[in-house]
């Protein structure tokens, strides 16, 4: 056997395929939007803006609901870590040795730690008592929103930056897939003023959103073998 033939697998990136690892993120937190929404007849998620006593409401009818939709975005947060760390492997395969790999990864795993935090703060919600307490229903469910919203849109938006830059000056994956990260990236880092300017929470869905089509599509285009 010739030392060629021996180190042949080598020259391709061997792990969990990013492209399948974005699609069950994506499917698990959409389908646990579709299954509140079902299961609420179309009230969603208790919002921590609306009137107390209406929010507590919510969470009294609809725990098994909140405790269903809690699970599968826990769930989720799984396969984004996942995704974030077969994604930077393989950059740094492909010999990409500069500082946005490192920021994406940061960014992917703060992503899933946040998301996988606002899961638990619903579950919290839903356990005997908690919603009970008007003042430590409504902290819980800002903790929530806060980890699910902000920090992990921002957190995602390191992610896309991290990992839209090289792509783009390496070529690994086609331009308008490292633009759309560049540009979804600056939305989500842009969302950090919703903190101190409501109005900007638009932003958020507009990230998020947009994140989920900039990550299958560099799942799956994603180069996976070295040049030369």
């Amino acid at each position: 056997m010739s030392v060629s033939s021996i180190h042949a697998p080598f020259r391709q990136h061997r792990g969990p395929h990013p492209g399948i690892l974005a699609v069950v993120h994506v499917t698990l937190f959409l389908g646990s939007l579709v299954l509140l929404g079902i299961l609420t007849k179309g009230m969603g998620f208790p919002n921590p803006f609306v009137p107390l006593a209406q929010a507590q409401q919510r969470l009294f009818d609809f725990a098994d609901a909140t405790r269903y939709n809690a699970l599968m975005q826990f769930g989720a947060a799984v396969p984004l870590g996942l995704f974030t760390a077969a994604v930077t492997s393989r950059l740094t395969f492909l010999g990409v040795n500069v500082t946005g790999v490192s920021i994406a990864l940061f960014g992917g795993l703060a992503a899933s730690v946040f998301m996988t935090l606002s899961a638990l703060c619903s579950w919290v919600l839903t356990q005997p008592g908690v919603a009970a307490d008007v003042s430590t229903m409504h902290a819980i469910q800002l903790l929530g929103f806060a980890t699910g919203g902000v920090a992990h849109v921002v957190a995602l938006g390191l992610l896309m930056a991290g990992g839209a830059v090289p792509c783009l000056l390496g070529g690994y994956a086609p331009k308008w897939v490292a633009w759309l990260g560049l540009v979804l990236a600056a939305i989500a880092e842009l969302s950090t003023l919703s903190l101190l300017f409501p109005a900007l929470m638009i932003l958020l869905p507009v990230a998020r959103f947009g994140s989920y089509i900039w990550l299958i599509a560099t799942g799956f285009t994603l180069a996976k073998q070295k040049s030369n």
